[in-house]
């Protein structure tokens, strides 16, 4: 039985990581990093160099920047210093206007703007951004997480330093949990309702984003054609298809570039989304009742937040794999499973998805986490059946949570070579 103390870490790490966020969150780190050097610097700066990790400059050149109708980093950049206010953190850029956008586009143009891979990284979330005006310079760098700020400079002041082996500080020991599936299960099926009922604005949020798209033309339309679609003999008008369309449709406002926040997970909008909405979707369409619905989404978000922690923010492995993960566990619950159905569940994702590459934030993530959501239900519904991939098949542990491992070493250590290929790939196509 989890003690009243480590349910409040819990409860805090989750509050700490399941935020609202605009836009794709690479772009938008990155302008929350240019925002807060300029804050520093004191007036809009005359050049701006951001150098970046290979991770975030691969999610971060192919989608959409809320409110502009153009996608990359040049424009991120450019809003950060013009309308960006550092305290609003993953929303960075929600007070865009015309007005921002054109002064942006000149400054582009002005070529104030340098954009370059921080060479021999290894931390693959890092984002350095130095402005300058007249004499006067300001640096900012942000690592290890999208909001965290570990440095801040002016001129030859060191105001701020969190660097690794530069400061005396710690991460607060507060957000310091260390989680396994069973106690992630019983979290999040024993701790009191009005401690955990805030989960619940995770549903308004993405249902909202979802509901968004459905009437426009964002990205490759997935959510709009897979629910016009649904009455059809292929997909016809299940659950299953439901959940399809509704994942997809948030994944394709947000890859789009709308203007409209969704509440993400780890960092991460789409992993938000892909832990949210099949979980509500199939809760809305089985009858569940309120308890019940914010223990499953508790269970998904908890999940993916605790296979995180061992994979890190940024891997070659596609997010919507660890979101799934957590969907399926959530629907596995919903669907009267207990911890050994919960547990069955993870294996036969792991089992399954397993290697599918990140290959940057972009419109057809909504195919991807399509994919992942479609293995959710398989999973769950497999489960139910107590039917679990075993020990003797590939990286699957009779241990739940070495699994886990297996799954999160590859992600973050086996796949480094192909994240630079990826990478390699991207940045030298039609040469």
């Amino acid at each position: 039985m989890l003690t009243q103390a480590e349910r409040k870490k819990i409860i805090t790490l989750i509050k700490q990581e399941v935020v609202p966020a605009i836009g794709c969150t690479e772009p938008v780190a990155v302008a929350l990093c240019v925002a807060k050097a300029t804050e520093i610097l004191g007036c809009c700066p005359e050049q701006i160099e951001v150098l970046l990790s290979a991770n975030i400059l691969k999610n971060a050149m192919g989608v959409g920047i809320p409110g502009t109708e153009m996608i990359g980093l040049p424009i991120a950049i450019a809003l950060g210093a013009l309308i960006g206010h550092s305290e609003y953190g993953l929303e960075v850029l929600k007070e865009t206007t015309p007005e921002a956008v054109e002064a942006g586009k000149r400054m582009i143009d002005e070529h104030r703007i340098q954009i370059r891979l921080k060479e021999d990284m290894d931390e693959k979330l890092y984002i350095e951004a130095h402005c300058q005006a007249g004499q006067n310079t300001a640096c900012t760098i942000i690592a290890h997480g999208h909001t965290e700020i570990v440095y801040v400079r002016k001129n030859d002041q060191i105001i701020l330093d969190r660097r690794s082996g530069n400061s005396e500080d710690n991460y607060p020991e507060e957000l310091t949990v260390e989680l396994s599936l069973q106690k992630t299960y019983d979290f999040a099926t024993t701790a009191p309702l009005d401690e955990i009922d805030f989960i619940l604005e995770t549903k308004r949020l993405n249902m909202a984003a979802a509901e968004s798209a459905f009437g426009k033309h964002y990205g490759h339309e997935l959510g709009r054609v897979l629910r016009s679609k649904a009455e059809n003999r292929i997909m016809g008008d299940t659950i299953f298809a439901r959940i399809l369309s509704y994942t997809s449709a948030a994944c394709d406002a947000r890859m789009g570039g709308a203007q409209i926040p969704v509440m993400s997970n780890s960092g991460s909008g789409n992993q938000g989304i892909a832990a949210t909405l099949p979980v509500v979707v199939f809760a809305q369409e089985t009858g569940a009742d309120n308890e019940q619905l914010t223990r499953a989404l508790m269970l998904s978000h908890l999940t993916v937040i605790y296979i995180k922690q061992s994979l890190g923010r940024l891997s070659a492995l596609c997010g919507c794999v660890v979101a799934a993960t957590g969907s399926s566990c959530g629907i596995t619950y919903l669907m009267g499973g207990q911890y050994r159905e919960v547990a069955y569940a993870v294996q036969n994702m792991i089992a399954n998805l397993t290697g599918m590459i990140c290959d940057g934030a972009k419109p057809s993530c909504a195919l991807k986490l399509t994919s992942g959501v479609s293995t959710a239900v398989l999973s769950a519904i497999l489960a139910m059946e107590q039917k679990c991939v075993t020990a003797a098949e590939g990286i699957i542990d009779d241990d739940v949570d070495r699994s886990i491992r297996n799954l999160t070493a590859i992600g973050s250590h086996g796949m480094c070579e192909t994240d630079r290929m990826v990478l390699n790939i991207m940045t030298h196509k039609g040469q």
